[in-house]
């Protein structure tokens, strides 16, 4: 994905600089990744290994349980890794936190959090401005064109706690354009959509990876896995039981008539 050349921001998070992606490397790397909860008696994730090019869209799919949320935040840096490697355009987690974004599902935030739209998609510039930096004009102008985007600059100045769900999700899609991310981790972005909220989702997110872009994003919405991705990913138990394209030549097609049965929980 084409993108200016980052500049290490004033007193970066945690301490790190901004490192470019390595020449010819995938977007995602996983290579037998192991992980688990605090407290846990088992594995959560066992030898997960998972390698996505820049431009793809791939499905993570599963019942309740499997460990797609697991995954999404072990590679978003939110779960230590246990065991194994998860490298990111080359880089380890962390390295380059700027090229990535991770968009929880909304039921994990406060949405009562007293602050506006125009807020909440301003904290995407945050990993580029550091700590103690006050917006600059093009971080202005990056939050104007995701509002836009995503079709709710007319919800700017209104309060997060005051949007509708598909608000709330155009919003958090908004954050993750005006942060200027490469890699897309969305867990679970089209649950309880109306169908033109799914449509301009699904719009934005193409847009993202014809221009080199990458999403990962967890989903039980399998009417439109076809229709919205390349690939995906069938996670079970912690494990990867089956992978598969969802297009040939450019053409869609969907995936075996036994998947459909098993990914409900």
């Amino acid at each position: 994905m084409t993108a200016a050349k980052p500049c290490d921001p004033f007193l970066p998070y945690g301490g790190r600089g901004h490192r470019d992606p390595r020449p010819d490397q995938p977007a995602l790397a996983v290579e037998r990744l192991r992980t688990r909860y605090a407290g846990a008696a088992g594995w959560t994730l066992v030898d997960v290994s998972l390698r996505i090019a820049a431009g793809a869209r791939v499905a993570l799919v599963g019942p309740n349980g499997a460990g797609k949320s697991t995954l999404l935040k072990t590679i978003a840096g939110l779960i230590p890794v246990a065991a194994g490697r998860v490298r990111i355009y080359g880089n380890s987690i962390g390295a380059c936190h700027h090229r990535l974004t991770y968009l929880p599902q909304r039921s994990e935030l406060d949405w009562q959090f007293p602050c506006t739209v125009a807020d909440l998609v301003m904290t995407g510039r945050y990993v580029h401005m550091g700590w103690l930096r006050w917006p600059r004009r093009a971080d202005r102008e990056r939050v104007a064109e995701a509002l836009r985007r995503l079709e709710i600059a007319p919800l700017a100045d209104r309060r997060i706690g005051d949007l509708s769900g598909g608000q709330q999700q155009r919003a958090l899609l908004a954050r993750a354009l005006a942060q200027e991310a490469c890699l897309f981790l969305l867990d679970e972005p089209l649950n309880g959509l109306d169908e033109s909220t799914r449509d301009l989702l699904d719009d934005v997110l193409s847009a993202h990876t014809r221009a080199g872009g990458c999403v990962l994003a967890a989903t039980h919405d399998l009417g439109r896995l076809a229709e919205s991705f390349d690939s995906a990913v069938f996670l079970r138990d912690g494990q990867i039981e089956n992978q598969f394209a969802l297009r040939s030549e450019g053409e869609f097609r969907y995936p075996p008539r036994h998947f459909h049965g098993r990914v409900e929980s």
